[in-house]
């Protein structure tokens, strides 16, 4: 209508000449914009690792360390906040992330995945389930196999037909070395796949392993057994010469020499009945020792000390210690400060059963000086035995 109110009317012809017209006018303004190069695009050569940080193509989660994005943020309030999900729902998100992490062999988060998913604790009883079985998996593979069969164990109480579980509780116990758990588990399971290879094997494993480990405690124990019957008689043959040894308050007595060069070296019963014991000859004036590891007790002071002095010692620069020329002492306890001079001609299972002798940790032990010296004198002062 024009401005008097009177309705207009535009020919066929007139209205194709205005459109004709518009049409050029938005050529022209088009036309006329500024030439600029797209840049929001990403760069051909970079197009893999751009692509890796959108949170709908990543293949990895982002780490503290990164900066996340919003859409990346927001993405997680919709998976984890516990106000935008069910329980159900939040635990098969986390049990989503611990598949993934599990798939590249992230056990340990794969863990904590699953841990948080069961903290959800969702109605669903597969899901749970599902849950522990994974968590065990898991656990299994980081050798954690205590935890793996607690894990194992708590998914059979929610399904005790779960497959996967049952195998698993077995090669936990197999490992662990509980084999009639393992073997109990194994036919638990061969009830439902009698044919199962894998469960056959580790049944025949358990069998092989238990006969092993029982004929190993049936040796052990004879040994143990024989052991104490051998240790009895020695201690009876001990008792029987007088012979005093140095016990602690509410301990047995130590018969398991101290002394390095003694490793391995204890006093024996012989086939005649008679005792050897392991023995220290230590020379003050040269701070030096000689070790003797078994002298029988029928063996005099002198027949022992002439084969050590066959031949002159390194440390016997001036060749006197000869076996006529030495003196050889023993000290008696600790708080009496006395010292008992020996006869070469005794045997050393007279000396060790004299009154005032106790064997230490063992090993007698015997102080040899040249008889007279200076250093024998000054030895004896200590005792008072010389003025």
């Amino acid at each position: 209508m024009d401005s008097k109110g009177k309705q207009s009317s535009m020919s066929e012809e007139e209205r194709l000449e205005l459109c004709k017209k518009l049409d050029g006018e938005l050529d022209d303004y088009i036309d006329g914009l500024e030439k600029k190069s797209y840049t929001e695009g990403w760069p051909e050569d970079r197009w893999e690792e751009e692509m890796e940080k959108h949170p709908f193509f990543m293949t990895q989660a982002p780490t503290s360390a990164d900066d996340t994005s919003p859409l990346i943020e927001g993405l997680q309030k919709l998976k984890y906040d516990a106000t935008e999900n069910t329980p159900e729902e939040l635990a098969a998100n986390y049990k989503e992330d611990g598949n993934f992490n599990f798939k590249y062999k992230n056990y340990r988060l794969a863990i904590l995945s699953y841990s948080e998913g069961l903290k959800a604790k969702c109605g669903d009883i597969e899901l749970q389930a599902q849950l522990l079985n994974n968590r065990s998996a898991s656990q299994f593979m980081l050798g954690n196999y205590r935890s793996a069969l607690n894990d194992a164990k708590s998914c059979l109480k929610l399904e005790e037909s779960h497959p996967k579980a049952r195998v698993r509780a077995a090669q936990c116990c197999l490992n662990m070395g509980l084999f009639d758990d393992c073997l109990n588990h194994c036919d638990e399971f061969l009830t439902r796949s009698p044919t199962d290879a894998k469960v056959l094997k580790i049944r025949a494993d358990a069998v092989l392993a238990k006969k092993c480990f029982e004929r190993d405690s049936r040796l052990e124990s004879r040994k143990v057994k024989s052991k104490s019957t051998q240790e009895k008689a020695l201690m009876e043959k001990i008792k029987e010469r007088g012979i005093k040894l140095y016990q602690k308050e509410d301990e047995e007595p130590n018969l398991e020499p101290l002394h390095p060069a003694a490793e391995g070296e204890r006093v024996s019963i012989g086939e005649d009945g008679r005792l050897s014991w392991p023995c220290l000859f230590m020379y003050p004036e040269h701070m030096v020792t000689e070790f003797v590891r078994q002298w029988h007790e029928d063996v005099t002071f002198h027949s022992q000390l002439s084969e050590i002095f066959a031949e002159k010692a390194e440390w016997d620069d001036e060749g006197k210690y000869k076996v006529d020329d030495l003196s050889c002492y023993y000290e008696g306890e600790e708080n009496t400060r006395d010292i008992h001079e020996i006869k070469l001609s005794s045997n050393l299972g007279n000396v060790i059963s004299s009154k005032g002798f106790t064997v230490v940790d063992g090993m007698p032990k015997f102080i040899v000086l040249v008889k007279g010296s200076r250093c024998e004198n000054n030895f004896l002062q200590q005792y008072n035995l010389l003025s």
